[in-house]
């Protein structure tokens, strides 16, 4: 059974901890996939199904968020449609701590240090926190990732919900903020990363060596498993961008 009670502890936009009801918490998540660049205008939203089990909610829920954004100009929504993401820049939002713009301006190099550095404490640290419920929501969005084929819009929704659900299970707020900032890092690039025949399958390997380590309660192993995803991660999005440069 889906439950709407795990929204209710999303930071909001802008860093502040608050009660929302689902459907803002969840409006919420779909405005900071588009601050991302992860959303772009013109993507069609999955539809209400599919966007409820990714983020672990109702379909009720998912269809009262999609009427806040659409109320807001953020989403457009036309009868017998998917709904579409509107012409919308919100890259001036602050997601956690700082606005997408802000980590973007440091380099390749430097955010992924900073990744290794502290993400993959805050990894380790859920090892020993990490309940039941989480554990199954974790291999719910791995079967969900397994059924998208690929699809990249709809892999790195789930990805990013995979990640957060680690992250968050660490206990710390501050420190859950910011390496969801850090995943945030050039968004709008890895749809074009992941988009390589063999990316995909390569981070769902990943997901699941992360997830089998987890159950295990295997700290060394989640930790070894998250290194080798995050340096996938830097190699794919710095091979992105050489043959960027080359073909410029």
């Amino acid at each position: 059974m889906k439950t709407d009670g795990i929204l209710t502890q999303v930071p909001t936009l802008g860093g502040s901890i608050h009660r929302q009801t689902a459907r803002d918490a969840v409006a919420d998540k779909l405005t900071t996939l588009i601050a991302t660049g992860m959303l772009r205008p013109g993507d069609e939203l999955p539809g209400e199904r599919e966007l409820a089990h990714v983020l672990h909610v109702s379909r009720e829920t998912v269809r009262g968020a999609i009427q806040i954004l659409s109320a807001k100009g953020f989403i457009e929504v036309s009868q017998g449609t998917r709904s579409r993401i509107a012409n919308v820049d919100l890259s001036h939002l602050p997601i956690t701590i700082t606005s997408s713009s802000a980590i973007d301006r440091y380099d390749l190099d430097a955010v992924h240090g900073a990744r290794l550095l502290v993400e993959v404490h805050v990894v380790g640290e859920a090892v020993d926190k990490i309940d039941e419920a989480t554990l199954s929501k974790l291999e719910a969005l791995l079967e969900t990732q397994r059924e998208i084929g690929q699809d990249v819009m709809r892999f790195l929704m789930c990805d990013r919900e995979f990640h957060l659900t680690i992250y968050r299970a660490c206990g710390n707020p501050l420190l859950t903020d910011f390496v969801i900032d850090l995943y945030g890092y050039l968004m709008a690039h890895r749809r074009h990363a992941m988009a390589v025949p063999g990316a995909m399958d390569n981070s769902y390997e990943d997901h699941v060596a992360i997830v089998e380590a987890l159950r295990r309660r295997d700290k060394p192993a989640v930790v070894e498993a998250f290194r080798q995803h995050l340096t996938r991660i830097y190699d794919t999005t710095l091979a992105m961008r050489q043959r960027a440069r080359t073909a410029s």
